[in-house]
């Protein structure tokens, strides 16, 4: 049976989706010699003396493996790390839950191109911090930050200075309060428009202008045609003629694409696990996987590599020092930087920040 064909999970919760993993054996996935060197290119690990990079991938898409690339001060504790994006700047805005540990309740952190901490804040985001997405809009750039603890979705500037919120779309008329309300990520059209996905609740895309003004809801719960199952991610895909809203329909464990009204367009299956989110370059279409990998589409949503396939999540709640140099243990957000990089962080306790250098 393929990973496409797999019995789903029943609901999105992530205690549920450790279990159904453990049984299912994730990870254990065979394919005949030819398919498993298209789809699974080498990694080069370390030799004995230590001096040799973590390469992934291959041909244009290779890239040196760089754990932990942000140097975190000592009042600074990462959490799941659950959101990236990059500024104009090149600045890296890593969004967490904040552990226990640490001195610092900012969710928000701000690190240079080269890994140094800029500044943190968002202390109001501890423990459900989650969706992070930059807008280059035509007043400025703009962060959209989605709490699913707390049932809300704000505006900000780059500093963390509000411009808007939202809290559960009571004009929707799909909720009975707003405990019923997690959302996990946000998109933005070209137009300005907002969606926001209810991941953690009842599985809808909210539909809102630029100024916050509801519009419409579409998607719902279930594995039909049009349907959803944790909506985790979604994007705004500028890859093709006309703009397409394609989401991580992540415990279905395919991508759902619909126009920007809400109407179906298709559905992508194959050689997807637990898809979380997206970001885009050029025709390339980047999947951080919640089962232990990151995976590269080409423009027609067709595979052209998986990279640091871990085959699980067993070592998400572990000491960092059992991590496996150039395996992805959760992969829950990713973007690629200006240069063609990438930068993974991970649902892992401790939290984990990898760049992938592209290699030229």
């Amino acid at each position: 049976m393929s990973q496409a064909t797999r019995a789903l999970p029943s609901d999105c919760t992530r205690r549920t989706f450790l279990r159904s993993a453990a049984a299912a054996g994730v990870g254990t996935l065979a394919l005949p010699a030819a398919a498993s060197a298209l789809a699974f290119p080498f990694v080069r690990t370390r030799d004995r003396s230590g001096l040799q990079p973590v390469i992934l991938g291959g041909g244009e898409h290779t890239y040196e493996c760089i754990h932990d690339w942000a140097r975190v001060p000592a009042h600074v504790a990462f959490g799941n790390t659950h959101g990236v994006c990059e500024d104009s700047h090149g600045r890296i805005y890593i969004k967490h839950t904040v552990h226990a540990s640490s001195s610092s309740p900012d969710a928000v952190c701000v690190f240079d191109p080269d890994g140094r901490f800029v500044e943190s804040w968002g202390a109001e985001f501890r423990g459900g911090a989650h969706g992070l997405h930059l807008a280059r809009e035509s007043d400025g750039e703009f962060l959209y930050l989605c709490d699913f603890a707390r049932g809300v979705v704000v505006k900000t500037d780059l500093r963390g200075e509000e411009v808007w919120r939202l809290g559960v779309p009571e004009a929707s008329g799909l909720y009975d309060s707003p405990a019923e309300y997690h959302p996990t990520n946000v998109a933005t059209a070209p137009n300005g428009d907002v969606y926001v996905a209810d991941g953690y609740g009842k599985s809808w895309i909210h539909h809102y202008s630029r100024d916050a003004r509801y519009i419409r809801s579409f998607g719902g719960p279930g594995n039909q045609r049009g349907q959803l199952s944790c909506p985790h991610g979604l994007i705004v895909d500028t890859r093709a003629p006309r703009p397409e809203l394609l989401v991580a329909d992540r415990s279905n464990r395919r991508l759902h694409r619909f126009d920007l009204d809400g109407r179906v367009l298709g559905l992508v299956t194959d050689e997807l696990r637990l898809p979380c989110h997206f970001h885009t370059r050029g025709t390339d279409l980047l999947i951080p996987d919640l089962e232990a990998r990151v995976s590269i589409f080409d423009r027609d949503n067709r595979l052209i590599v998986h990279l640091g396939d871990g085959g699980s999540t067993a070592l998400r709640d572990k000491p960092r020092d059992e991590f496996i140099p150039g395996r992805f243990i959760a992969p829950h957000g990713a973007i690629f930087d200006h240069e063609g990089n990438i930068f993974v962080v991970e649902w892992v306790e401790v939290g984990r920040v990898t760049k992938l250098r592209r290699v030229t």
